[in-house]
């Protein structure tokens, strides 16, 4: 008698929309990154249910004295998109984040200097105020990072920060806490106080 395939609980699920609900467009203007030498613990894919890779559970920990770094970004000009890459059962995704910071002075050039050479984490948040993460415990994120000093009187200089992570899923959502230079910030669609800093508060 042939052994039971006894697979997990299925990843299938039913996709639906209502008619006449936006969906907001484009990342917000405050993103966060850490080295990834300085996690202690990652956040663990949520078990158990048909959205096990989308979402994660849990906190990122940090060594002692080490922070999450903001960086403030144009929001109309950044982006963060995910395509497929490989190929069937072992197909992954590769994570892609543009990130356009309105500036090129000193600070911006140390910045650059720092992502273009180490593995970093990002955690980003989209326009429905969830947040997302641009980086994986198992695979290496590259991080290239170019500067624009402009053109005449109506260019534009900037420093733009391109990310290209592959992971499991398309950038997995992280509803946690992390610990920056400020406090503890709650990461979730409901946390006021960052609101007000994503919109210049």
């Amino acid at each position: 008698m042939p052994t039971q395939n006894t697979c997990f609980t299925p990843l299938q699920k039913s996709l639906g929309w209502c008619q006449g609900m936006p969906v907001l467009p484009g990342i917000r203007r405050r993103l966060y990154y850490t080295s990834k030498q300085n996690i202690v613990q990652w956040p663990a894919y949520t078990s158990g249910s048909s959205l096990s890779f989308a979402n994660t559970s849990g906190n990122f920990t940090l060594k002692a004295d080490t922070y999450w770094h903001y960086i403030d970004i144009l929001a109309e000009k950044s982006t963060l998109n995910s395509d497929p890459q490989g190929e069937t059962p072992s197909q992954t995704q590769l994570n892609k984040l543009t990130a356009v910071h309105p500036g090129v002075g000193p600070e911006a050039s140390a910045v650059a200097c720092y992502l273009n050479n180490s593995d970093n984490v990002f955690i980003v948040q989209d326009m429905s105020g969830k947040w997302r993460i641009v980086g994986s415990r198992f695979y290496e994120t590259k991080t290239t990072v170019t500067q624009d000093n402009g053109q005449g009187a109506t260019g534009t200089a900037s420093t733009t920060i391109n990310v290209e992570a592959t992971d499991i899923a398309p950038s997995p959502f992280y509803a946690g806490k992390i610990v920056t230079e400020d406090g503890e910030l709650t990461l979730d669609d409901e946390d006021d106080s960052t609101e007000e800093q994503n919109n210049g508060g």
